[in-house]
Order: C-alpha cells, then structure tokens, then sequence
C-alpha cells in the first residue's frame, strides 16, 4: 500500500468540516515552506554575492599587509619575485610580472620560455606605460608588440599599470589571462589597487630610508665631535704626567697610541660592550694616574653582556662626566660604581658617583647641548644619540641631590653580537 493510499483511507474517517478546511491547510504550508524555502535560496545567493565583493576589497588589504615587510627592501629581483606571487595568489590570474624601468624583475605563472627575469623589457605596451605613465590594456596578443618573434606564448590580455614614487615612474605591474577579449572590469579594478597599495608603500619604505639616512648622518656627526673629546682631554692628562713623571707619561701614551689603532679599525655606530669597556678602562687608567687614592672605580659588571651589541662612546663620557663634575670637586675620597646588568630584554646601564651633586635648578638643563663645562660634547652628545638609536624613551635619565651624588641611567635592547667563530660555524 503506498502512502497515498494510507492517506486516503485515513482521510475517509475525518469530520466533514475538517475535510473542507483540509486542501486550504496543505495548500498554505506548500506556499509557507515554498516561500521559505525561496527565502533561504535568496539569503545564500546574497551572503555568496557579498562575500565576492568583500573578497576583492580584501584582495587590496591583504597585499599590503603582506608586501610591506618586503617593499621596505626596495624594489629588485628579489623582492619583486615575492611580491609577484603574492598578487598572484592573491588575484588569481594566470601571470604576474613586475618590471622596472628597464627589466623584468619577477614573472610567476603560465608564460613564454624566452622571457626571462632579468631580461629587457621587450613589448612595447610596457614600454609605452613606463613612458607616458597610463594604465595600458591589451586584449589581444598582438597588440603587446612584442620585440621576441617566432614564439609560442600562451598569454593574450593583460593589464599594464605603471608603479610610481612621487609621480615619476619607476616600473610596472602586469595581470595577465590566457584568452582573448577585454579584460573584466573587476580585474582592471584590481590591477589599480594593487597598484596603488604597491605605490604607497613604496613612498614609505623611500621615506624610511631618507629618514634613516639623515639619522645616520646625525649620529656620525654626533660621533665625529666625541671621539676629538676623548683623544683631547686623555693627551692633556699625559701632558701634565710629561713634566711630573715623564717615564708614566711615555707608557700612557703606548697605551693610548694602541688603543686608537684599534679604534680606526672599527667602523660603525655600534661596538661590544666589551670594546666600550676598553674605552673606559684606557680612561680610568689615566684618571687614576692622575688622582691616585682620590678616585676609586668599583664594577658591577653582568660578564655575560660582554658580547652585547653597545653604541660606541657611550659609557665613557658619562664616566668621565662622574670622575670630572662629582668627584674632581670633593675635597675628599669619591667612589664611581659602574652598574651594567641584564633585565629581561633590556641591559640597564647605571653611572653613579658620590661626589657633589648637581643642584635642582640644573638638573634639567645637564642634557642641554653646550651647557656647562665639557658637558656640551659629552652628555648632551650621548643622550642625542640614544634618542636617535632606540627612540624617546631612550635617553639619559638623571637623579642628583647636592652634597650626596649624581646617578646617570639608561637602558637599551639585550643584542647579541655574534663572535666570528659562531659565524663560521654557521657558514
């Protein structure tokens, strides 16, 4: 017995009002679930439709979020090879090339064999966008007017949008499909964004780099007066041995005369704290020659920061700033401790004297360059260049009460240098 049957003899047996009202119900519930089922359809339609549209507005973000850690290498064979697959990853086309003005810099996807990265730019849409810089589509192959004849290329439109910086052009990016015809508008769009998002960045990482040039023009002007500084005021402490004890003078100078040799050698912001430690210890040397029991060095040294990358000339003039401003002053005995510890993935530096203070009203103005008597060239010149290496927060940072000592601070990233043998290995 089929279920229509079933039914049917079920049905004989219902009230007669209840057979009337009966069609009416199952014709409302087949227009109820018909409508909902329409519903359903239209709502999916709609969320499919809009999750399209929203993935090409993403399309654009999700390039740059991944391109600008590479654009800020610059624009070579290189960075454009990742960039291109981004775009195409991300597009879905089937090739992406990038050129600059000259040559092609990367090329992923279906092609021709006789184009190969690093070759001349060879069709003259390209060439044509690099030189008027307009948007160029092509719908056809022939219309590339490609200088490389007798070849099986497999690509026929494309779109060629020019890459800019300031407005000049300085290269191309290119969608490319496999069949004739106009390019979609939806691809078109795309090309443009890209290319936008490709430009902006651009103007970043070159304004990046003007900044970064000018930071270390900054710092080696910075570095070229502190270095005269140091080599002056460490050959006036000799000369005054020269007529006292001229035997310790000639072997300070063998010293000093050593310890610049490998100075010169050294090119760069950054040393060691190692050889920063030198620097300190050839001045000590000196300063102890010169006061005796007056001055007394202690050292709270982490031995294991010896390797840490360190901004060269850092430790000595706040050093000599404790032993010439606390202590020269104090009619007694001064102490200098000099603290260098680890906390976490900063190494805190710590300058502190017991010698005679710096009043309130001039605490602020220390940092000031050419305030005070040698103070100019010396704590001013470090703080600057703190501030230029590892930004605001990096500066001195002063504590002194008259009578009682001045405490000199700073803290800047824990950054291992590798030794050369650690180096070798690796190679």
């Amino acid at each position: 017995m089929t279920a229509f049957e079933g039914f049917f003899e079920f049905y004989v047996f219902f009230p007669e009002g209840l057979k009337l009202l009966l069609p009416v119900i199952l014709l409302f519930l087949i227009n109820f679930f018909g409508v909902y089922v329409a519903s359903y359809f239209f709502r999916t339609f709609r969320v499919i439709t809009l999750k399209k549209e929203e993935q090409d507005q993403l399309n654009p973000l999700m390039l740059a979020n991944e391109a600008l850690p590479i654009i800020k290498q610059g624009l070579n064979v290189e960075t454009a090879g990742k960039i291109a697959e981004i775009i195409q990853r991300i597009s879905d086309m089937e090739a992406v090339a990038i050129t600059d003005r000259e040559k092609v810099l990367a090329y992923v996807g279906v092609g021709c064999e006789r184009h190969k990265i690093g070759d001349p730019i060879r069709t003259f849409a390209t060439k044509e966008a690099i030189r008027t810089g307009e948007l160029k589509i092509i719908d056809h192959s022939l219309k590339y007017i490609c200088s490389v004849k007798d070849c099986d290329c497999p690509l026929q439109a494309a779109v060629v949008v020019p890459l800019k910086i300031r407005g000049q052009v300085v290269g191309t990016i290119k969608l490319y499909q496999t069949k004739k015809g106009e390019m979609p508008a939806q691809t078109v769009k795309l090309a443009m964004g890209i290319a936008q998002i490709l430009n902006l960045q651009m103007e970043i990482a070159e304004l990046d780099r003007q900044a970064q040039m000018v930071t270390k023009a900054q710092l080696e002007a910075l570095q070229a007066k502190i270095n005269p500084h140091f080599l002056f005021n460490t050959l006036n402490t000799i000369i005054m041995f020269n007529r006292t004890n001229p035997e310790l003078a000639r072997k300070l100078l063998i010293h000093l005369a050593k310890f610049f040799r490998q100075t010169l050698k050294k090119q760069g912001m950054f040393g060691t704290l190692k050889e920063e430690l030198d620097y300190v210890n050839t001045y000590l040397v000196l300063e102890k020659a010169r006061f005796r029991q007056k001055l007394r060095i202690i050292r709270d040294i982490d031995r294991e920061l010896l390797n840490y990358q360190f901004p060269v000339l850092t430790l000595q003039p706040l050093v000599e700033n404790a032993v010439k401003h606390g202590i020269t002053p104090k009619e007694s005995q001064g102490t200098v401790l000099i603290r260098i510890k680890r906390d976490g993935e900063k190494i805190n530096v710590e300058i502190k004297d017991d010698g005679v203070g710096i009043s309130p009203s001039m605490v602020g103005r220390v940092l000031e360059p050419g305030f005070g008597s040698g103070n100019g060239v010396g704590m001013s010149n470090v703080h600057e260049r703190l501030l230029s290496l590892y930004g605001r927060e990096a500066g001195l940072k002063i504590e002194s009460k008259l009578g009682v000592g001045t405490t000199v601070s700073f803290s800047i990233p824990a950054l291992k240098v590798e030794e050369e043998g650690e180096r070798e290995n690796e190679n």
